[in-house]
């Protein structure tokens, strides 16, 4: 005996954008990133001024977006982490 599936009807009002939002990041500076992230897994990005080899994942990001930034792309600008961890004497 076959039984049959009744399909439920869900609103996608849930996995939709809202009106009023925009892409955060161009995917030009997407670009970057990812050219970024090829040279760091070959083991080929190096760091700023003092030339030394990236080793971790989070760098080669933050690498990619700055040079985005540099170059006026649309990147949301970095958060001051200086004032959340101060704390008030």
């Amino acid at each position: 005996m076959a039984t049959k599936h009744r399909s439920t009807s869900r609103s996608k009002s849930s996995s939709s954008r809202k009106s009023g939002s925009r892409r955060k990041y161009s995917p030009s500076a997407g670009s970057d990133v990812k050219r970024e992230m090829h040279e760091f897994k070959r083991g080929r990005l190096k760091s700023g001024r003092s030339g030394k080899k990236v080793t971790n994942r989070k760098q080669a990001i933050a690498i990619g977006l700055s040079e985005a930034r540099r170059k006026g792309k649309k990147v949301p600008a970095k958060k001051s982490s200086s004032s959340s961890h101060k704390k008030a004497a």
